[in-house]
């Protein structure tokens, strides 16, 4: 099977993002290797080809690659005023009074990260920093926190068809559509929730259980400077620029609810704020450059992996790879439990639940049919197949964003107290809900 196109590049991308190769270059080089093999003509002739099937395959995720960037701007707008910090304010208010139920309301504020107020992973080092002090106080396993922050960056884009789970969904909707099943956005939502409701017991058995726990952190020098900070943040009023912005994202959010359009919602979300004031006119260029900077490099990921989606069909080693498999899955368990492991390497590889969907969907959707699963089941099995490995791997947002944060005093380590309980609470979790729930449906 190694001589397999489909198989013989998977392997080779994956072992280039398992070394820390260049994400974007590895899918890249492993694109060419596909094309090589099933090319006829010259090496030349063969590398112009792939070339070109590789650019007409990304126009897929034009919009999802526009969505990714016109929110990193709406996420800068945000970034840019004191929206964030007056809302932290009151939240910590909250915080201060209780210690079973710190790590839950920290996994409430995550999920509207990504769906209410869409600002990513730039929430964490404006909320989390200030907050090490009380955490310190309540003697607080940073392990949890680091759970409950996954969970919140996660969960929701995994079982919710708003915000960036409007764009994952859209994926999913859209790779199965290329692969030969016909589905609606109200399919992938109806069965996702198994994903999300996975994630969840994963957290529940995270904060009160496993680190329910008190355990000691110093407060350091760097934690003083934060705790300094999170004063300075309680004299902060909402302003007209504060009112302004917090409207432009409501407008995005409501527009993205009523036409399942997020580069609509986020396109009008921003000129809303630029019309009453929330980005100031001068400052228009700086807001998008930032935006950029912090979405371009996923949005073009994006991009490749929908192209290499396209060279890996045009291969015509997929019904070969399908007929193997078939036969080593043995059946709908076997078949359900091998998809699974092999999203979680490629994705724990890749870093990003969002790219891996491309690549694994023009394998995952004829094995799945060969092996007789309903169309509920493949969506399920492809979704779950690429969340997983998000949470756990060393080079995705969702384990770096809750480190930057929870080691602003250099007492967090990121492989040991974010990596290795995020990928157990809730990778496990999600293959065990993904099996089941692929073979029920």
């Amino acid at each position: 099977m190694l001589t397999n196109p489909v198989v013989l590049s998977i392997v080779v991308m994956t072992i280039l993002c398992l070394l820390r190769f260049n994400i974007l270059l590895s899918i890249l080089v492993s694109a060419l290797v596909a094309g090589i093999m099933y090319q006829d003509g010259s090496f030349l002739d063969a590398l112009t080809a792939t070339t070109s099937t590789l650019i007409t395959g990304m126009k897929g995720n034009l919009e999802t690659s526009l969505s990714y960037i016109l929110l990193g701007a709406l996420a800068a707008a945000i970034a840019n005023t004191n929206l964030t910090a007056i809302l932290i304010n009151s939240i910590s208010k909250i915080l201060s009074d209780t210690r079973t139920y710190f790590a839950l309301i920290i996994a409430g504020v995550a999920c509207f990260s990504q769906n209410l107020i869409p600002v990513h992973i730039a929430f964490i080092p404006i909320l989390i920093p200030p907050l090490l002090p009380l955490m310190n106080k309540l003697k607080i396993d940073r392990r949890a926190v680091a759970a409950a922050l996954t969970f919140g960056l996660k969960a929701p884009y995994v079982s919710l068809s708003v915000g960036f789970g409007l764009i994952f969904h859209g994926i999913i909707k859209r790779e199965l559509e290329n692969n030969g099943v016909k589905v609606e956005m109200s399919d992938i939502s109806g069965v996702m929730w198994i994903g999300g409701a996975s994630m969840l017991v994963g957290l529940l058995l995270a904060v009160f259980v496993f680190y329910r726990g008190k355990k000691e952190y110093q407060n350091t020098e760097a934690t003083t400077i934060e705790m300094k900070e999170a004063e300075f943040a309680k004299s902060l009023k909402m302003t007209k620029k504060e009112w302004a912005v917090l409207g432009g994202a409501v407008v995005a959010f409501g527009i993205q609810i009523l036409t399942s359009s997020m580069p609509l919602g986020a396109l009008l979300g921003l000129l809303v704020m630029i019309v009453f004031g929330g980005i100031e006119y001068k400052k228009i260029d700086n807001i998008m450059d930032s935006g950029l900077a912090m979405m371009a490099f996923i949005a073009f990921i994006m991009l490749v992996a929908a192209g290499f989606g396209a060279v890996l069909r045009e291969s015509g080693g997929i019904e070969q790879l399908v007929s193997f498999a078939s036969s080593l899955a043995g059946g709908k368990l076997g078949g359900a439990i091998l998809m699974l492991a092999i999203g979680l390497l490629v994705t724990m590889g890749i870093g990003t639940s969002f790219g891996t969907i491309p690549i694994i969907a023009t394998i995952y959707v004829p094995l799945a049919l060969n092996l007789g699963f309903s169309p509920a089941a493949i969506i399920l099995l492809v979704g779950i197949a690429a969340a997983l490995g998000d949470a756990g791997s060393p080079a995705s947002d969702s384990t770096l964003g809750p480190t930057s944060g929870l080691n602003a005093d250099g007492q967090h380590n990121h492989i040991y107290d974010t990596c290795v309980p995020t990928f157990v609470f809730f990778n496990i979790p999600l293959m065990i809900g993904g099996v089941i729930g692929a073979l029920v449906l």
